[in-house]
């Protein structure tokens, strides 16, 4: 899962092992960072960070606007401490559902191998969530090239479209999520604004569609124009509507799919 809201703190670079421990393997775009305990699993992950880079590149249809790194942690601990020292939140520990975040410069990642051990809503064995999720935080750091907030401690009431938009880009608005959220529409339990279109429990499904509707009626041009801004005034002016427009046109593109 993306950690948007734990974001919201300047971002300061961090080793969570010791320099030296770091295994460095170099690809055309990005840097893989993994210890030793990684090394039998780096082919398979390769194909999944490969994949990754292809579908976000695919999707916004130009390449990754600067190199990056992927750091593939061992254990909670090391991606914690990497956490810890990227945010300045010395004492903060991660809940079990948290497994990666990315940004303009990186990515972290706890081992995917471990995921049943260390985390819950996420395993291994599922492939195609899998990839998914690895794909999400691709998104992110794409978009954290383009964006005033490389690291989106300065965003203003566009955390629906940072996160829309990485759920929207990786597949993970899928049929499932589709349907939770026109049944939400349909008992009328749909956020009355933006703001708080990223809460609750269908909040990957809302933001998710509400960026897929805009990529129906506006194109994937737009998509790319919002990229830069970093603020819901900037985003609805170039959508040229306003926020009960953007919501209710969204409602109805969603109770006729």
């Amino acid at each position: 899962m993306a950690l948007l809201l734990l974001l919201y703190i300047p971002i300061f670079f961090g080793w969570a092992i010791a320099k030296g421990q770091w295994i460095i393997d170099e690809q055309s775009r990005y840097s893989l960072y993994y210890t030793a305990l990684e090394r039998q699993y780096i082919d398979e992950y390769k194909v999944y960070f490969e994949n990754g880079r292809k579908t976000v590149e695919n999707f916004f249809q130009s390449p990754f606007k600067n190199d990056f790194s992927i750091y593939i942690h061992p254990s909670r601990s090391s991606l914690d401490s990497s956490w810890q020292k990227d945010w300045n939140m010395p004492d903060f520990k991660s809940q079990c559902w948290m497994v990666a975040s990315g940004v303009a410069i990186k990515l972290d990642i706890i081992s995917p191998k471990s995921w049943d051990s260390l985390a819950c809503e996420h395993t291994y064995s599922n492939p195609v969530k899998t990839q998914r999720l690895i794909t999400h935080e691709l998104v992110h750091v794409y978009h954290g090239q383009q964006n005033k907030s490389p690291d989106f401690s300065n965003v203003n009431g566009i955390d629906w479209f940072v996160e829309g938009l990485a759920v929207y880009a990786s597949g993970q608005c899928d049929t499932e999520r589709v349907t939770e959220v026109k049944r939400a529409i349909s008992e009328d339990k749909i956020p009355q604004g933006l703001d708080e279109f990223w809460s609750g429990k269908l909040r990957y499904g809302i933001s998710g569609t509400m960026v897929l509707y805009i990529d129906n009626k506006y194109g994937r041009e737009k998509i790319k124009e919002l990229l830069p801004l970093n603020n819901i005034t900037e985003v609805l002016g170039s959508l040229e509507i306003s926020e009960t427009a953007l919501i209710n046109d969204w409602t109805d593109y969603m109770m006729k799919l």
